[in-house]
């Protein structure tokens, strides 16, 4: 195992968490160290993470320069591994609730980085903190239970201020949990449970990435799908489907629809299965998003190609010209063949997991708003409440107590300049380290402009379930129901266009005793 060197930055750096974590109630926050590891609780799987440049094929002709993580098993069972064919992207690794897992993380990518996973309730040393950030050539080892329902979560980089060119390099990998309750569902497996990862990128003619992003992010010309182009239709049987879907694009909104007008199924959201399906004509997926649908392709003719589309839409920023933000656009093609097993039906399920909706299960949510976020442009960057990122630091305002529920508000209208006032502002995924939330409500753009817009997409919000993004367009506010439960520490809250994170749109949240 790669030997980790302590530069006198990152001395320093875990020094200033140490020192947060004894004030919060005398457990210092620390980094796992492998030596550590070796003798910490017995784990059920183990998986060797590298990040390192690669080849791959893309487009016609040269191969792509990438970054990518690779990954081998050293415990567990084949499926807790699966690689994806013909792509950068890192493997699906797939555990179940309850597990134990190790994952030894080397970096190989010629500069600092760190991986979050997405979604994942784990301790802060686990969660991929900037301020755990490893250099070339050094390991990091990951250790954590899988507290969380099942559903889809992913894994990415997490530097301060390369987050975006990372994760457009190829730096990206989907994460499943399963549980009973997903295996009493009787939800298609195998391969009819189809993961899409939406992502958008520039070529140059020589086949290489082009990169360069301005304050409102990054917009490619072209649509990958699991980081193919989406020119070849993908073949699928007449038969139900799970398609499991991540915006893995820096700063691209999606309004997802089938192009003849047929409804969607969403069966969940972030944070997994939802208590029942719903209906959507279309469905808004923002970047670090993911959805799932249930599809019977069925419906369809064999032999035809069934469209998922972009469909228009106002509110979007950046620029782009071949590609414009919010323009319409094919997402995937999918090609029909003939069912080749006995179709079947997929149970009817109930949620595992309480509802806080109220329902005598769950204490409703607290009265009133608790905090609330206003997000705006100052000085010529992204701030939270004017505030940008400090590596260690936290304000009053961002120390929480173990065990609290409360309500976090998330305002685009702010009158300081780039969501609110009478300017047309710009979108911001709001996500949430180290939980799940619920969102309780949403109050719509007072400004005319802003209210045109949002009109245009309002009726693709899916806010049921768990979530750990949510997508304000400008002017709009959005209140979410958060619990801090089971992890003390330092935990991030940013806008998940990955530019405006670069910026500074991301602070730290403190968890105390």
């Amino acid at each position: 195992m790669t030997k980790t060197t302590i530069t006198r930055r990152r001395f320093i750096q875990w020094a200033g968490l140490g020192s947060l974590g004894l004030a919060a109630g005398g457990t210092a926050l620390r980094r796992l160290t492998p030596a550590q590891a070796a003798g910490s609780a017995a784990h059920d799987v183990e998986i060797n993470l590298t990040a390192a440049p690669a080849q791959q094929a893309i487009l016609s002709g040269a191969t792509t320069t990438v970054w990518k993580y690779t990954a081998a098993l050293v415990k567990g069972d084949a499926a807790n591994l699966v690689t994806l064919p013909n792509t950068y992207l890192g493997p699906i690794i797939h555990l179940r609730a309850g597990q134990r897992v190790r994952i030894n993380f080397n970096n190989n990518i010629g500069e600092e980085s760190i991986v979050h996973w997405h979604g994942l309730h784990v301790p802060h040393e686990a969660d991929g903190h900037p301020s755990y950030v490893i250099n070339d050539g050094e390991s990091y080892v990951y250790e954590f239970d899988v507290l969380d329902r099942a559903g889809t979560y992913w894994y990415h980089p997490h530097p301060h201020g390369r987050t975006g060119p990372q994760a457009y390099m190829g730096l990206a990998g989907l994460f499943y949990i399963s549980d009973g309750a997903e295996d009493l569902a009787g939800l298609p497996t195998g391969s009819y449970d189809l993961p899409l990862v939406i992502q958008d990128r520039t070529f140059d003619t020589g086949n290489q990435l082009v990169y360069s992003a301005d304050s409102a992010g990054f917009l490619g010309d072209q649509i990958l799908i699991n980081g193919q182009p989406n020119t070849t239709p993908l073949s699928v049987e007449a038969l139900p489907y799970r398609l499991r879907l991540l915006n893995g694009s820096n700063s691209r909104i999606y309004k997802l629809a089938w192009a003849d007008g047929t409804p969607l199924s969403v069966i969940a959201t972030d944070g997994g299965l939802l208590e029942k399906a719903v209906s959507r004509n279309y469905l808004m997926l923002a970047p670090g998003e993911r959805a799932e649908l249930l599809v019977d392709f069925s419906q369809w003719t064999v032999g035809n190609t069934v469209t998922l589309k972009s469909l228009a839409y106002s509110g979007a920023a950046g620029n782009n010209a071949t590609l414009p933000p919010g323009s319409e656009f094919t997402v995937a093609d999918f090609q029909i063949t003939a069912a080749t097993t006995t179709p079947t039906t997929p149970t009817i399920y109930k949620s595992y997991l309480p509802i806080i909706t109220g329902d005598g299960t769950t204490p409703p949510p607290p009265a009133g708003v608790t905090r609330s976020f206003q997000l705006y442009m100052q000085q010529g960057t992204w701030t939270i409440d004017g505030r940008t990122f400090e590596t260690t630091n936290v304000v009053n305002e961002e120390i929480v107590t173990l065990g609290d529920r409360e309500i976090w508000e998330f305002d685009n209208n702010s009158p300081f300049g780039g969501g609110g006032g009478d300017n047309n502002g710009q979108p911001h995924p709001m996500h949430i380290h180290g939980l799940q939330f619920r969102i309780v409500s949403r109050t719509p753009p007072s400004n005319s402009t802003q209210y045109n817009n949002w009109l245009t997409v309002k009726d693709g919000y899916v806010d049921d379930g768990w979530q750990d993004t949510v997508l304000l367009m400008p002017g709009e506010k959005v209140q979410v129901d958060v619990t801090f439960k089971d992890y003390t520490g330092l935990f991030l809250y940013h806008c998940h266009n990955l530019e405006h994170e670069d910026m500074g749109m991301m602070r730290n949240y403190r968890v105390d005793l």
